[in-house]
């Protein structure tokens, strides 16, 4: 697989934005399906692009899926502390799952973190059903940080992410 890593390029926002939105879609992870607030935010590549670093996985100019880069807070952060950098929506299209991309993003992720001034750790948050996820996370040397799991949604005890983190 020739799979290159590159930041997101205005003109592939939209489709960025689709192939994110039908990955949380598709694998059941809103709560609310088509009708989710969090769906128009998974869409919404340019305002992810205009707070962070928005990465794109293609092969002969297709894209296979992306991520979100944060390097020192900012708006896009959820849960990075000073000198964290975070990961955001990462997400693989359905057709080019179980061929690497995912932990391909992941990795750019890594080496951007580790080029970024004063950043010790990487953070991100997953959802309990993302089994595939937690894998590569680990194996890429993630560990769990159960005592920073939150909760995004006021009042649905039951909907809780966890944290992993890696210290650089």
């Amino acid at each position: 697989m020739d799979t290159l890593i590159r930041q997101a390029e205005p003109g592939e926002y939209e489709t960025l934005g689709e192939i994110t939105a039908q990955a949380y879609l598709q694998d059941g992870l809103l709560a609310f399906g088509e009708s989710d607030w969090y769906l128009a935010e998974l869409k919404d590549v340019a305002k992810r692009a205009a707070a962070a670093d928005v990465l794109v996985a293609t092969e002969n100019d297709t894209i296979l899926g992306g991520v979100t880069f944060v390097p020192s807070g900012g708006p896009m952060a959820d849960l990075a502390r000073p000198g964290e950098a975070e990961i955001r929506m990462l997400a693989v299209a359905r057709s080019a799952r179980g061929r690497g991309v995912g932990e391909a993003l992941v990795r750019a992720c890594i080496e951007r973190a580790k080029v970024t001034d004063a950043c010790t750790a990487l953070v991100l948050c997953t959802q309990p059903a993302m089994h595939t996820a937690h894998r590569v996370y680990e194996r890429l040397g993630f560990t769990r940080a159960p005592e920073r799991d939150w909760n995004p949604i006021p009042g649905d005890e039951e909907f809780t992410l966890l944290t992993y983190q890696l210290t650089l």
